[in-house]
């Protein structure tokens, strides 16, 4: 039985989807939900559904019985999130569990003064918690998403450009459902044990390369600007965004120019069997049909 934590997010219920396209039968996949309602699609599917809240840890041991891999996807609970993956980790070696593989992030950084340090050290802790409970396991230090450009760049990018503070550095974005994919094969697949993999592109890539791929789309100059991180934030400030979401953002951006998510190898291409979609493709089709 292989169980799927967070199933009802995107990352959860690719995954599954994979599962099942890939020959695993919906009777032998769980999908770990806190609100019943709203895996209704899973449901239909034939996936088992289980009930369980990562802040309540006798769901979770009743949950992740008679589970033998369990795919723990990093919740978005960034405050709280290092205990509750912590009771997931404990749960699962308590309900006899013998696999537990956990979506990581990208990092060179480990110490406080990472600019993303808030949301590093619950991942961090959980990778630690993890190789310490005795379990096989299988990590994966996934990269930003490629989806995630979008949101950076904002909705008027092909009218104002990219304003974003993240410096010519080069990173290797990669499509959460190639991630996704990668990360099924995984769990059909043996050997993966006791195994650190990178979920990034096989291509790094600059912000202003990506602003000249928008260019070559849409046939118009589409300008990068790399402001200072306290004029990014005045501005976005004056625009009106919400400081918790500026925050991340900027964040993001410097941990970008300082390179924590350049990679010179990757296994996402090894996990896949093929290239991973670049950020010319992804971009190409995201932007074509608004032009």
């Amino acid at each position: 039985m292989i169980l799927v934590t967070g199933a009802t997010g995107h990352y959860g219920k690719a995954t599954i989807d994979f599962l099942l396209k890939k020959g695993i039968s919906a009777n032998n996949i769980s999908a770990l939900v806190r609100d019943e309602s709203k895996a209704a699609d899973l449901k239909a599917k034939g996936v088992v559904i289980r009930i369980g809240d990562y802040d309540n840890y006798a769901s979770l041991q009743d949950a992740f019985k008679g589970v033998e891999k369990l795919l723990l996807i990093s919740g978005n609970d960034v405050v709280n999130r290092g205990k509750q993956q912590d009771n997931v980790v404990k749960a699962a070696k308590e309900a006899g569990v013998k696999h537990i593989l956990y979506t990581s992030f990208e990092r060179k950084n480990e110490t406080e003064t990472s600019p993303i340090a808030l949301i590093a050290k619950s991942h961090i802790d959980t990778e630690k918690n993890i190789k310490a409970s005795g379990l096989a396991y299988t990590i994966f230090r996934n990269n930003l998403y490629l989806d995630a450009l979008p949101m950076f760049f904002g909705e008027k990018v092909l009218e104002t450009g990219i304003f974003f503070p993240a410096g010519e550095s080069k990173s290797a974005f990669a499509l959460r459902k190639d991630m996704a994919e990668a990360t099924a094969n995984v769990l059909i697949d043996k050997g993966h044990e006791n195994k650190v993999y990178s979920l990034s592109n096989s291509e790094n890539i600059s912000v202003q390369e990506s602003a000249d791929i928008l260019s070559r789309i849409t046939g118009k100059n589409i300008p990068y600007t790399s402001p200072a991180t306290e004029v990014y934030i005045d501005t976005l400030t004056k625009a009106g965004v919400p400081m918790e979401f500026i925050k991340v953002f900027a964040g993001f951006a410097e941990a970008v120019k300082q390179g924590e998510f350049t990679v010179e190898k990757a296994d996402l291409e090894y996990l896949l069997g093929r290239k991973p979609t670049s950020a010319q493709e992804y971009l190409t089709e995201t932007y074509r049909q608004r032009t």
